[in-house]
Order: structure tokens, then C-alpha cells, then sequence
């Protein structure tokens, strides 16, 4: 008998093909919503509807006009925790009880960039007046030493189609950058500055008065999660000016691998508004961007802010 040897067929050549670095790739990502060893128990106080895979859910049941106890507000803290935004349906607060609901968090802060409503601590972003912070992926304040902890924000009037707010989960961000990215990172820090973010809306005569308030400030590229400890990618493209101790031209091709992060669709939730409606978001956790599709509309929100903690 004549032993053959079986025919291995080549590979068929392909031509030279890559895509360019530094960008998104397909292929399968890592979904975690939280923590590793983190134990997810049942809400007993209200219930809960993901709108996401990691991110964002609307909460049934509370009534926010109304006082917190502690058991509430400790389990709805959780809930912040595990879902990084939570939207409660047709609220319709007043200014009095929109603070009162965001002070269970903490002292509030106030913006002397933007436009106030009936109440000094509550900011008004009346969309047909000055159309700031639309179409930009951002997480708030981070100019300052201690950012924003999270923020609430009540829809008062929405136009008829359009003007959904999304929400990107950084921690899930930064889960999925390539090894070699997140080594590269390890340990950096950045600029923050506000007069890039404003100065795309208001003059400089505007600005220039607040710049001794808010000289620029660092921030690690990498904030952990003061309480659940996730790695979070905390640079945005409102503020984010350089990477400190970086060649200008690596900065910039950091920087812009790290704020396209956001916009994977997978780390995301998008809400669609109706009047009275209320957010609450993470603003250690999460980016957020106002969706600017609705023109010729109207569109009016009132934010309270919540004084955060210098980030590590």
C-alpha cells in the first residue's frame, strides 16, 4: 500500500490591507456594569427598568416631590451606583424640589457661565437662546479642582420630535481600550481648562473675567470610582487640553483615541424626553450629549448641580 500525503491548500493572498490606528474597532466588547465581585440584590423600594446593557435606568414608583428617607435614598444611591443614570417619568419639581431631591447627595454648586431660573442654584439651558454644550460629547465641570459629583436635570419644556440626551458609561470605556493604550496611560494626568468648551458659545469679553476663578487644572487621564473603585476614562472633549509630560503630536493622538471611547453605541443609553422628566446622572461615571436635531423647536432644562470630590 502507497501512503499519501495530504494536500494542504494555501491560504488564498489577500492584497495589503489595514485600517488606520487610534480608532474604534468591530468585533465583541466587554459589557460590565459593575465591579468585579460586586452583588446584585433586588430594589424593594421602587421598581427598576433598564433602558441599557451597563448603563441608565428609569426608576417606577418615587414620587421626588416629596422627602427622602434613608432607606430610599440609600437604595436609590445604589441604583446611581450600578446604572450611572436614572430617569424618573413626569416629575414636574419645582425649583424648591428639584434641590431639595439633589442636596440628599450633597452641597450644591452653582456656574456663573450659565443662565439661572427662578432659583440662584438652579441653572437654565433655554436651547433657543444660547446653544451651549449640544452636539458634544462632555462630563461637567471637569475644569474645576473638585468637579461635579452628578447632576440633576428636570426637561421643563421639549419640542416635538428630537432632543433625546445620551449617556456613555466610561468605565465600560476604558474596559475595552487595547492593552497598550491603558499602560500608556497609567498613572497620567491632563489639563482641564473651561474657556475651550465656552468659547465655542461666548466672546471673550465674557470669559475673560472668570479666567482668574478657573485657572487650568490636572486630573488623572484615569479617575477611579471614589466608590466603587472602576477605572473610568476622565478626559472629555469640552475640556481636555494636553496630556502632561507628553509630546504635543502623542497627546493629541491619545486624546483623540480616548474622547472617541464615548461613542461606541454599546457603553451607551439614549432617553427621549417628555415635559416633567428627571435625570440623574454620575458625573464620575459618565459622559453625556445633548442631541441638537430639534431647531426650529424650543427646548428648555433646569439643572442642579452636586459638589464632587477631587478626583484620584
Amino acid at each position: 500500500m502507497t501512503l499519501t500525503t495530504p494536500h494542504t491548500v494555501p491560504a488564498p493572498a489577500l492584497r495589503d490591507h489595514r485600517i488606520p490606528a487610534d480608532g474604534l474597532y468591530e468585533g465583541p466588547r466587554e459589557l460590565r456594569r459593575v465591579p468585579e465581585g460586586w452583588t446584585d440584590r433586588p430594589y424593594e423600594l421602587f421598581e427598576l427598568v433598564p433602558r441599557g446593557r451597563v448603563i441608565g435606568a428609569e426608576i417606577h414608583g418615587v414620587d421626588l416631590s416629596r422627602p427622602l428617607g434613608p432607606a430610599l435614598r440609600a437604595e436609590l444611591d445604589r441604583a446611581l451606583l450600578e446604572w450611572k443614570v436614572l430617569f424618573f417619568r413626569e416629575q414636574h419639581l419645582t425649583s424648591l424640589q428639584q434641590r431639595a431631591f439633589a442636596g440628599h447627595w450633597g452641597e450644591l454648586e452653582t456656574n456663573p457661565l450659565l443662565a439661572t431660573g427662578d432659583d440662584p442654584e438652579v441653572a437654565r439651558l433655554d436651547r433657543s437662546a444660547v446653544p451651549t454644550f449640544e452636539n458634544v460629547w462632555h462630563a461637567d465641570v471637569t475644569f474645576r479642582e473638585r468637579p461635579a459629583l452628578g447632576a440633576v436635570l428636570q426637561l421643563r419644556e421639549v419640542p416635538p420630535v428630537g432632543g433625546d440626551t445620551m449617556w456613555a458609561d466610561m468605565a465600560a470605556a476604558y474596559d475595552n481600550l487595547p492593552e497598550e493604550v491603558k499602560e500608556r496611560i497609567d498613572g497620567a494626568r491632563a489639563v482641564h481648562d473651561f474657556i475651550p468648551g465656552f468659547s465655542r458659545f461666548y466672546p471673550p469679553e465674557r470669559l475673560a473675567p472668570h479666567q482668574d476663578r478657573f485657572p487650568p487644572v490636572e486630573h488623572p487621564v484615569v479617575r477611579r470610582h471614589p466608590v466603587t473603585g472602576r477605572r473610568t476614562i476622565f478626559v472629555n472633549a469640552s475640556f481636555t487640553t494636553r496630556i502632561v509630560g507628553f509630546a504635543q503630536e502623542e497627546s493629541d493622538r491619545l486624546l483623540r483615541l480616548l474622547f472617541q471611547q464615548a461613542h461606541a453605541p454599546e457603553f451607551q443609553v439614549r432617553y427621549s424626553w417628555r415635559a416633567g422628566d428627571v435625570a440623574f446622572w454620575d458625573n464620575r461615571a459618565t459622559q453625556h450629549y445633548a442631541v441638537n436635531d430639534y431647531a426650529p423647536h424650543r427646548r428648555v432644562a433646569e439643572r442642579v448641580a452636586i459638589a464632587g470630590d477631587r478626583p484620584h
